[in-house]
């Protein structure tokens, strides 16, 4: 159901409450849109016109250059490696190692990486680097995939690996072009600004990424080439969920619980996009101050009411729609949730 407000007002974001005891404690306000493979709107909730950073919420769109040009095949990239490319790692070692193998085959290593140091999310391989007295590297950088991905695309088109992360380099640009293609804006007026792995984020509308989510849900109409890519992205990702995120985050536990139908993929500063197979459908949304308990639960409860999933896909989900909040005992005392009008 659309909730577009009349004559042209912006329509009433969601809000997500954090309750404890009977009290609201806190309130997020979340502006999301749903579209159709056709680009048509089935459901918008707050400022959807305003641009927003995406930052890696468009990770699978930036991975299209890979398939497009030709790269993926050169270099023989298996699908758990096309995974990684369009996921935000935790640094678990069978992601660091398939980053690591993946950067030798191409006669490179973790000094090419452009997207700098980061301290693993995952707790083990903190853990064995403080243990070992080593500080982290850009391989346990939670986007060292996606420039593995840059890397490789770069070298099978004959463009310096050096300076790829920039805005004028070859990827760099046909990165751009895609997403403007698909998501139906001009990149070439759009805010653009640093991300935090050192690449170019371009600002969109929450309804341009919802309508590119469409799009990889369902790439009717595209060029062969292209929808080539991305149904070899979406079908890469739901076949190996631990390498867009990791064991027990919630684009990892989405993707397998709706097996096969379903991508998830978070951004920072509160962005998450859904591309649901059946019906295809994109969603994209952003809690305003950033909240990611909020943006998870808006989505949760968006995926409970679009991509049909069964009971047990439903229960899942709905820990995410529905989050205890404990205190420091275990014991719940409050509740994170969210009415979808």
């Amino acid at each position: 159901m659309t909730t577009r407000a009349a004559h042209g007002a912006t329509p009433r974001a969601l809000v997500v409450e954090v309750t404890r005891g009977c009290c609201v404690e806190s309130r997020h306000r979340v502006a999301a849109a749903v579209f159709d493979c056709a680009g048509r709107p089935v459901g918008v909730w707050g400022a959807t016109e305003a641009p927003v950073f995406p930052r890696s919420a468009v990770k699978p769109f930036q991975a299209v250059p890979l398939l497009e040009t030709g790269a993926a095949e050169r270099f023989r990239l298996e699908d758990a490696e096309i995974a990684i490319a369009c996921g935000s790692h935790e640094a678990e070692q069978g992601q660091i190692d398939l980053v690591g193998r993946w950067l030798t085959r191409l006669g490179l290593s973790e000094a090419d990486l452009e997207c700098g140091p980061q301290g693993p999310r995952d707790r083990e391989a903190a853990e064995a680097l403080v243990r070992a007295g080593k500080p982290p590297s850009s391989i346990h950088n939670n986007c060292s995939g996606k420039h593995a991905g840059f890397l490789t695309t770069a070298l099978h088109l004959g463009a310096p690996t050096a300076g790829y992360s920039t805005a004028d380099h070859p990827v760099q640009k046909r990165v751009a072009e895609v997403l403007g293609d698909l998501a139906g804006f001009d990149p070439a007026v759009s805010p653009i600004a640093v991300d935090g792995c050192g690449i170019p984020t371009i600002a969109m509308p929450l309804t341009a990424l919802a309508r590119a989510m469409a799009c990889l849900a369902f790439p009717r109409g595209l060029p062969s080439p292209r929808a080539d890519a991305l149904r070899r992205i979406f079908a890469a990702m739901t076949a190996h969920p631990r390498m867009v995120a990791g064991l027990g985050l919630f684009d990892t536990e989405a993707i397998s619980v709706v097996a096969n139908r379903l991508i998830v993929k978070t951004g920072a500063e509160g962005v998450l996009a859904a591309a649901l197979k059946e019906p295809g459908l994109g969603i994209a949304l952003k809690a305003e101050d950033g909240a990611k308990r909020a943006a998870e639960c808006a989505m949760a409860a968006l995926l409970v009411r679009y991509a049909s999933p069964n009971s047990e896909t439903e229960l899942v989900l709905k820990r995410y729609a529905e989050q205890p909040v404990l205190n420091h005992a275990g014991i719940q005392v409050g509740l994170v949730r969210i009415d979808l009008p």
